[in-house]
Parts: structure tokens; sequence; C-alpha cells
């Protein structure tokens, strides 16, 4: 990942899909330390119920050759890696339930069927 204000400041993540979250979460240490600035606060609904407000940003992210020049990120709490809907359907990747990693959603829509 990277900022794409300032594409030489960037980062090698390992993030964890979460295909129930609409935005990419990372934490915001990590965010601050790549020279992404918050662009406006979100509303988000967490897993448990509670609502909170975030601080929302813009990240350039890329994996296995997949790249989205700017995509949303939350500004989260230390330890928290998410890779969220709306980054996903940008990178036109989705999770293939079988072999338990990313694939292009034209691989999973040819195997229905």
């Amino acid at each position: 990942m990277w900022n794409p204000r300032d594409p030489r400041r960037s980062a090698e993540v390992e993030l964890l899909v979460d295909t129930g979250a609409t935005y990419t979460v990372l934490p915001a240490s990590l965010l601050e330390k790549l020279g992404v600035k918050p662009l406006r606060r979100v509303r988000l609904r967490l897993a448990d119920g509670r609502v909170v407000e975030k601080p929302l940003g813009e990240i350039g992210i890329e994996t296995e050759g997949y790249r989205a020049s700017a995509t949303p990120v939350v500004f989260g709490d230390e330890g928290i890696y998410l890779l969220g809907a709306v980054t996903m359907e940008q990178l036109g990747l989705a999770p293939d339930p079988i072999e338990k990693r990313l694939k292009p959603v034209e691989a999973l829509l040819m195997r229905v069927g």
C-alpha cells in the first residue's frame, strides 16, 4: 500500500479479508506514518452493534498484480488490518471459500454451474 499523494511512502502489510466490512481498516499509527491525512469522518456499525465515528482517508493498494490507486481506508485501532468490500470490488477480487484466497471475480463466476 502507498500514500496516493506521496507514492514514495509505502508499506507491505498482511490484511485479513472481512466481507462484512465496507471499508478497509488499518491502524491509525501506520496511516500517519505513511502521511495519509483524514478526509472526513464516517459512522460505522461494528459487529457487536456499537456505532463509532472514525476518520476516513485514502490509500493506494496492490495485491498479486491487482491495483487500486485510491481506496477509502478507516483509521483504526492498533493491530487491526482488515481488507473491506469496497477495496475488494475496486481490485476486482473476491474471496474463494474453497481455496481460501482472493481470486479475480471472473474466475469465481466461471466456476459456478
